[in-house]
């Protein structure tokens, strides 16, 4: 069964950076497009960046945070990224990192696309 487990988020000031990172395990990493998610209370969770399978490379972005975070994968160590540079208040949320399998219409950025999730981490951007 796969898992994935969020760590690296915390509290950061306005301006600054947090690079998160997704322990995916349970199943073939490379075969499954990954993508990071956020959700703040009473709202809905929205995609953030995703990533393609393998070593395609391709990526997406929401205009939110196209130009300052950036998705990466490591596939020989089963790990996802998420590198946010230039924070803003308005990025404070709790952030998911989910999986794909192969064939899914990762693009999207449907929930429903992706089967597995993890617990979500916090990111809190003070000013």
């Amino acid at each position: 069964q796969v898992q994935l487990v969020e760590s690296g988020g915390g509290s950061v000031q306005a301006g600054g950076s947090l690079r998160l990172s997704c322990t995916f395990s349970g199943g073939a990493f490379a075969k499954y497009a990954m993508a990071w998610f956020r959700q703040t209370p009473g709202k809905e969770r929205e995609g953030v960046a995703r990533i393609s399978w393998f070593e395609d490379g391709a990526t997406g972005y929401e205009p939110p945070v196209e130009g300052r975070f950036t998705i990466s994968r490591d596939n020989t160590k089963s790990m996802l990224y998420l590198q946010m540079t230039r924070l803003r208040s308005e990025d404070t949320a709790v952030y998911f990192c989910a999986a794909a399998p192969y064939g899914r219409r990762w693009r999207d950025f449907d929930p429903g696309e992706y089967d597995y999730w993890g617990q979500g981490t916090q990111v809190t951007v003070f000013s």
